[in-house]
């Protein structure tokens, strides 16, 4: 499997406030990001997935809410988590 338990203890230790706060923002966003690259590469070799693609399609819009959220709350920790993760509007 491609997201074991220390992958996700290292991206939230990485990106939320520490590797057991699961439900920090940007720890969430982080996680969405990697499962969405993961699923792009994917989707490279496998044009005809559709039901990987519906899931990326679904990843993207869970992201773009909880982004939509930050930006909303804390304009700063939006800021910041853009570009730790190289993401652009």
């Amino acid at each position: 499997m491609y997201l074991t338990p220390e992958v996700k203890k290292e991206i939230f230790k990485k990106y939320g406030k520490s590797e057991t706060d699961t439900g920090s923002p940007e720890g969430q966003i982080a996680l969405f990001t990697y499962r969405i690259n993961h699923l792009t590469k994917h989707l490279q070799k496998h044009k005809h997935d559709y039901s990987t693609e519906r899931a990326l399609v679904k990843l993207v819009g869970k992201r773009r809410k909880l982004l939509n959220y930050l930006k909303k709350n804390d304009i700063e920790r939006y800021r910041k988590i853009i570009k730790a993760l190289g993401l652009r509007k």
